[in-house]
């Protein structure tokens, strides 16, 4: 095989199928073409993320792709008894093949397209993720047309039934075979699957049935959304003709706070306090993310540095509450006069050595 799907994706061998999905829509969004307008070669790097999912995406042909040799009792290797593989010597055993597989269910991806992924970037601010909210956003997908209801024809009504495929949109055929008569359905070449030939054409769409087009969705992002986050709506990206729409991948953003940040439900932040609080102690009200501030008590002889923790201070999800973590930084004065430098050197000298915690630590080292 001269790709390997697996490196593709960067999944291993036994990946699960949902790892699989998981890592092509990572790779979906990073190389798509909206998000990298110009740039050939990530056009390139997602049209080959793309041919991987499809094969591995799909049970059977991941199978299929892990053991080529299996297939018909490992006639493909074309090692065995001079067979080259391809039965190219032996006319009309290819559509005999193709038949059985379609037969057996074997076109079946081309029954039910699946509509594109679509990517969008969302900001939120530094409360919309920590407690969730609702959010409009605007999304540019494939749609049907409105005008014609995705028909392609004028005002929805503008065609008649297929008179190849009777309307059913595929064609059955049956074929006699050396192994002896094998059906198979294909589309109908005349009216590519919809059962409708139009005979006056949507002047919206020009007869295309599906649009581009600009929406707005109302979204709900939970609680504790995280920077760099990314979130998958089912079903609301590209829709397309007669298959499952793709998904919405939206990549999550989060403005950062003057004050705080944020681990899961707790919250941090730096507090300064003045060289006389640290030294004799106090309680100070530091503020809150929501409602009144909160009381905190600095101890006697804090050191800077030194991070008191508030239960249940942090962020309260109705389900979570998280605590806060106050760091204290002491805060020395500067720009002192001669009478504050007098004063200072005169408390200086009621100090001892020995109540200086961390010089006599250092010096006993």
């Amino acid at each position: 095989m001269d790709k390997n799907y697996y490196d593709i994706l960067g999944v291993s061998k036994t990946a699960s199928q949902d790892e699989i999905k998981s890592a092509y829509k990572k790779l979906a969004f990073k190389y798509h073409p909206d998000h990298n307008p110009g740039d050939n070669a990530a056009a390139d790097k997602f049209k080959e993320v793309n041919e991987a999912y499809q094969t591995l995406g799909d049970p059977d042909k991941r199978a299929a792709y892990d053991n080529p040799a299996s297939s018909f009792g490992g006639f493909g290797g074309g090692s065995s008894g001079g067979f080259n593989g391809d039965f190219g010597g032996f006319s009309g055993f290819g559509g005999i093949f193709d038949n059985i597989f379609n037969f057996f269910g074997g076109g079946s991806a081309n029954a039910h397209p699946q509509g594109r992924d679509v990517g969008i970037r969302v900001t939120l601010s530094f409360e919309e993720a920590a407690f969730g909210t609702q959010k409009e956003v605007n999304v540019t997908r494939t749609e049907p047309c409105s005008a014609c209801n995705g028909t392609g024809a004028k005002n929805g009504t503008e065609f008649t039934k297929c008179s190849t495929c009777n309307g059913a949109g595929k064609i059955r055929q049956v074929q006699n075979t050396p192994i002896g008569q094998v059906a198979s359905e294909r589309v109908c070449p005349k009216c590519g699957g919809t059962g409708k030939i139009i005979k006056e054409a949507c002047p919206k769409c020009f007869g295309k049935a599906f649009l581009r087009v600009n929406t707005k969705l109302k979204l709900t992002f939970p609680p504790l959304m995280e920077n760099g986050q990314t979130v998958t709506v089912r079903g609301e990206g590209d829709k397309v003709k007669g298959g499952t729409p793709g998904d919405l991948v939206i990549a999550v953003s989060v403005t950062p706070h003057k004050l705080f940040t944020r681990k899961g439900a707790d919250l941090y932040m730096t507090y300064p306090i003045t060289m006389m609080q640290a030294l004799l102690g106090d309680k100070v009200k530091v503020p809150a993310i929501k409602g009144d501030p909160l009381a905190v008590t600095v101890p006697e002889g804090t050191q800077s540095e030194t991070t008191v923790k508030v239960r249940g201070g942090g962020v309260d999800t109705g389900k979570r509450k998280g605590d806060m973590y106050v760091n204290l930084v002491v805060d020395i004065p500067k720009n002192l006069t001669r009478e504050q430098k007098a004063k200072a050197k005169e408390l200086a000298e009621l100090f001892k050595d020995s109540q200086y915690e961390s010089v006599k630590n250092f010096n006993r080292k």
